[in-house]
């Protein structure tokens, strides 16, 4: 009987057996094509022979046979047996946990589920970079009325363009692009297809760390959108949630933002989640400049999360 304390999977067909001098005798198992030289089982130690020299390690095949065992033909055909389970078991398991790691790494991380969309991080490819700006740019492209698509295509090349600058220059825990997936419904048109998006930065601007009690930085809500089909149906408050999140993980107390003081719908969703107005662009800024005003609205994540426990 064969005695596998180890796995190994680099073992051969070839079965040696020394010459029977003993009552009780041991099989050598040569295992060749080793990626470290070729390697020997003998009893109760593996030596393998390098260029290096000669160490031991790994497992034991002990097999043992007594005066009344088979011939040798036959108890090599059964430890040979014994092996080629051993592999073929090997084999099936290293499929299995292959199967096992791929499926974990092409899941992706969600940062918040809720109202049947999912919110990740953008994945750093042309396809899904350029899916990211045409929204952004949808939803903050003013009409011209002139050449409106030529503007609006040039629009859309500035916004790529940024985005690709901010990949490039930040650290993973200093920016990142968050993106809303629609619904996995097999039916559904827009299967697995971006809906909405919102940038996070770390910043340290210190018009707004006056505003914020001990805090040296904060993360920075900006160009958050949602596809135009897809408005009024919770993915802007879904993806204010995952930042939420993300300032857990990376350790930050405050998020801020700002919003125009006549976007009340903006605002309004602010507020419900959990943001506060605390100051607005000076008047004297927007009536020379001729730009509309906005408010600074913040957001402390610690109070809101104790509360929430």
């Amino acid at each position: 009987m064969a005695h596998l304390l180890q796995s190994q999977t680099f073992i051969s067909r070839s079965i040696v057996w020394p010459e029977q001098s003993h009552i009780h005798r041991h099989a050598c198992i040569k295992l060749s094509d080793h990626r470290h030289g070729s390697s020997k089982i003998h009893g109760n130690r593996r030596q393998v022979e390098t260029e290096r020299g000669t160490c031991f390690n790994g497992f034991v095949v002990h097999c043992c046979t007594s005066s009344s065992s088979p011939p040798p033909s036959a108890a090599a055909s059964s430890a040979e047996a014994a092996v080629k389970q051993l592999v073929n078991g090997i084999a099936e398991e290293n499929n299995n946990n292959n199967g096992r790691l791929k499926d974990e790494e092409e899941q992706p991380f969600y940062l918040a589920s809720e109202y049947g969309w999912k919110v990740r991080r953008m994945a750093e490819n042309q396809d899904e970079m350029r899916k990211v700006a045409r929204i952004q740019a949808e939803a903050f492209h003013q009409p011209m009325a002139l050449f409106d698509d030529y503007f609006f295509e040039f629009f859309q090349a500035e916004v790529l363009a940024g985005l690709i600058y901010k990949l490039r220059n930040s650290p993973p825990d200093r920016y990142a692009c968050l993106v809303a997936e629609s619904p996995t419904d097999a039916n559904s048109e827009s299967q697995k297809d971006l809906v909405g998006v919102v940038d996070v930065t770390a910043l340290r601007d210190n018009d707004v760390l006056k505003h914020l009690d001990g805090a040296q930085e904060y993360l920075y809500v900006s160009g958050l959108a949602v596809s135009k089909s897809f408005r009024r149906r919770k993915i802007a408050s879904c993806l204010l949630k995952a930042c939420d999140m993300l300032s857990i993980l990376w350790g930050f107390n405050f998020i801020v933002l700002r919003a125009y003081e006549d976007d009340f719908g903006a605002r309004k969703l602010y507020s419900n989640a959990g943001y506060r107005v605390v100051s607005g662009d000076p008047p004297w800024f927007t009536s020379w400049i001729g730009r509309r005003r906005r408010v600074l609205m913040i957001k402390q994540c610690t109070n809101h999360f104790l509360n929430l426990l």
